[in-house]
C-alpha cells in the first residue's frame, strides 16, 4: 500500500500520519515502514544538537500500523461515521534510539479480537535491531455515541 491507499483506511493526515508504506499485509500480520526526515519539527526540541525520535511518536506509528491491519481484516475504510481508536498500550519497551532519517520497520500481528476490541503485538526495528515493542489495543467506535 502506498500513502494514498493508507489514507483511505486511516483518518490521520499530515502532520500526524506516521506511515509511509505498507510492505505486506494479511489477515494476521502487517509490515509497514516510516522514515522521519531530519526536518521534522519535533527534532528542534527533542533534543537540540542531539535529535532523537520521540518514543510516543514511534508508538503512534506502531498504533497506526495496527489500525491499518484491523481495518484490513474488517474490510473497512475511514469514514465519518466510525473511527478505529487507540484504546491502550501495555508492556512497552524501548531498546534503542531512533535518529533522523532512520527507516523504521513496524511489524504487528493480531493476538485477540473480541466485540470490536483488538489486541495486537507490535515491534519497531531499525536495520533489523529492535527499537520498541508493545501490546496495543484498538477499538472500533461509532462517532455518534
Amino acid at each position: 500500500m502506498n500513502i494514498e491507499q493508507i489514507k483511505q483506511v486511516l483518518p490521520h493526515r499530515d502532520p500526524f500520519l506516521f506511515l509511509d508504506r505498507v510492505i505486506e499485509i494479511s489477515a494476521e500480520e502487517i509490515i509497514a515502514e516510516k522514515t522521519f526526515p531530519k526536518d521534522e519539527s519535533f527534532y528542534e526540541g527533542h533534543f537540540p544538537n542531539f535529535p532523537i525520535t520521540p518514543g510516543v511518536i514511534i508508538l503512534e506509528a506502531m498504533a497506526q500500523a495496527c489500525g491499518v491491519l484491523g481495518a484490513h481484516i474488517m474490510k473497512r475504510n475511514a469514514s465519518k461515521d466510525s473511527v478505529y481508536l487507540l484504546a491502550g498500550i501495555d508492556n512497552v519497551r524501548f531498546k534503542q534510539k531512533v535518529l533522523p532519517d532512520d527507516i523504521i520497520k513496524i511489524k504487528s500481528k493480531v493476538i485477540t479480537s473480541k466485540r470490536g476490541v483488538w489486541k495486537f503485538f507490535a515491534e519497531a526495528s531499525v536495520d533489523n535491531k529492535l527499537v520498541c515493542s508493545a501490546n496495543i489495543l484498538c477499538a472500533d467506535k461509532s462517532l455518534d455515541g
